[in-house]
């Protein structure tokens, strides 16, 4: 018996039903991603773009009420290079940097290392340590200025108390002292980051690797050499290019300490370009200028660190 082969019919409307699905679809989509567009581009792009037109122009007080700001093209990036305060700026900022990330950093590694092993209260200590990361910059600066005052400090007491000093250390009113003050500060808040991070990336790592080094006879400091700084490496690039990011940026924890005094001694490019723009100078185009150029350091390192993990990415085993 032969039957007869025919192409299937399709049923009325099905095409239209089908496509107005996708559309209806591809709306939804949109309408999802139209607020995040909306929200970059208002909060983000725009600040950016005008913070960079800012710094090509002649932008004053005056320019505030009359509108006119002419264009004087690099002049404010070469008055900041000619500028010896700006120089001193540049060197605290290198200062306040690679110690605040060298000192989280190693000291954020011990406490992750040191929560790694269980014992009775670890889970309550490591939610308290981490206290300091949710407060409040303001706050966190407040009590540290407290707490470092030279006449009533909680600090000065105690070392006049076990007579390690003979004399107030005047923390915050000398320039000898005044990054150190800071830095105690800033290291104390960005050390929780560091333990999380760092504490979840050793959590990550197999225990295989370490009973076999165990079997071979590796020892504590050989263990942690050759297996778990390099099975860290992918979150330690994470933990140091953020907080080189947070660090370039500090602003609340300096300003409410020292507002960059005494001398200039606390001054960087972050509290020197909001003196500039705010803090009476009103040099808009100086400040925009001093602000592009930290965004310019941190988007390079940035980049580095995303160029470092594509190498070790295309290099890993399995990958040709």
């Amino acid at each position: 018996m032969a039957y007869a082969l025919s192409e299937p019919r399709t049923a009325p409307g099905t095409t239209s039903g089908r496509t107005g699905k996708v559309r209806r679809s591809f709306l939804l989509r949109l309408a999802f991603l139209v607020p995040v567009v909306v929200h970059t581009a208002v909060f983000f792009l725009y600040p950016l773009a005008r913070n960079l037109l800012l710094s090509f122009q002649d932008y004053g007080i005056r320019s505030v009420y009359s509108g006119d700001a002419p264009w004087n093209g690099l002049a404010n990036y070469r008055r900041l290079f000619d500028d010896p305060v700006f120089h001193k700026t540049l060197g605290n900022t290198l200062v306040f940097v690679v110690v605040s990330l060298l000192a989280q950093f190693v000291i954020g590694l011990g406490l992750a290392e040191f929560f790694r092993r269980s014992f009775p209260l670890g889970g309550v200590l490591r939610s308290l340590l981490l206290v300091p990361w949710l407060l409040p910059l303001v706050v966190a600066g407040t009590v540290f200025r407290w707490m470092l005052d030279t006449s009533n400090g909680v600090v000065n007491q105690v070392l006049l108390a076990l007579r390690l000093v003979d004399d107030p250390v005047p923390w915050l009113n000398d320039p000898g002292y005044a990054m150190a003050g800071v830095l105690l500060c800033n290291i104390w808040i960005g050390v929780p980051f560091n333990m999380v991070i760092l504490h979840g990336g050793l959590q990550a790592i197999p225990g295989a690797l370490h009973e076999a080094a165990a079997l071979d006879g590796a020892g504590p400091v050989a263990t942690f050499r050759y297996i778990t700084l390099p099975q860290l490496r992918p979150v330690i690039g994470v933990v140091l290019t953020l907080g080189l990011v947070y660090t370039l940026k500090v602003f609340d924890v300096i300003w409410v300490m020292t507002k960059g005094g005494p001398a200039n001694a606390t001054q960087t490019v972050t509290t020197y370009g909001y003196q500039l723009s705010f803090g009476g100078l009103s040099q808009f185009g100086l400040g925009a200028a001093a602000g592009n150029l930290l965004i310019v350091v941190a988007t390079a390192f940035a980049l580095l660190y995303l160029r470092s993990m594509r190498a070790e990415d295309h290099t890993a085993p399995g990958r040709k």
